[in-house]
């Protein structure tokens, strides 16, 4: 049987979700780098919307979204208990409407009559809620890192990285202090290697 194979792009946060997982998990797997602007015929073959990450499994499965691919993995090997750690509320608040605000905020060039600094108070109300989450516990279901940490804070990543500084005085402590854990643990630095682009084999 075929080995698993993940269309990546390393900066993505939707691909460090899934790359998590499947780290995690233990799951042999082929990474396929992507150009995104280049993109491989091979993962527009499998998967004509043409965004990462996309994972096709073992069986010829594809899957095109990241959650998926993270309960994909989790469902095979959960050694940390992960999937007892979900908040589907949360989950889809995040990449709903904070997302929403966020790439208005950091990409606001791209969306016409975009008033970036709005977008930004959006998103701070987000993270405002995920500070009183995070108050008197390490992780936000609790004690142990779960599916809703790692499925969440690449993007609250995103956020802080665009205005450190606005980000560092937004008097969030709780996720400064949350985020700063996960990406300095060995977890995020084992799935950030760099990778050379995929290039298919020369039939």
């Amino acid at each position: 049987m075929a080995e698993p194979v993940l269309y990546s792009f390393r900066r993505c946060p939707y691909a460090m979700r899934a790359r998590m997982a499947l780290h995690i998990s233990g799951v042999e797997k082929e990474h396929r780098e992507v150009v995104l602007r280049d993109k491989p015929a091979a993962m527009l073959e499998a998967s004509p919307k043409g965004t990462v990450p996309v994972l096709v499994t073992d069986d010829g499965t594809v899957l095109e979204e990241s959650l998926d691919i993270m309960r994909w993995a989790l469902g095979k090997n959960d050694p940390e208990g992960w999937l007892d750690r979900q908040d589907a509320e949360l989950l889809e608040a995040t990449d709903g409407p904070f997302k929403h605000h966020l790439d208005r905020y950091k990409y606001y060039t791209r969306y016409e009559d975009a008033d970036p600094l709005e977008h930004r108070a959006q998103c701070l109300d987000h993270l405002r809620c995920l500070n009183e989450r995070l108050e008197g516990q390490p992780n936000l279901c609790g004690e142990q890192r779960g599916f809703a940490d790692i499925a969440i804070f690449p993007f609250v990543r995103q956020c802080a990285n665009h205005d450190r500084e606005w980000f560092e005085g937004a008097g969030i402590a709780n996720v400064a202090a949350w985020l700063e854990r996960h990406v300095t643990s060995d977890l995020f630095a084992a799935i950030m290697t760099k990778y050379p682009k995929w290039e298919p084999e020369a039939a």
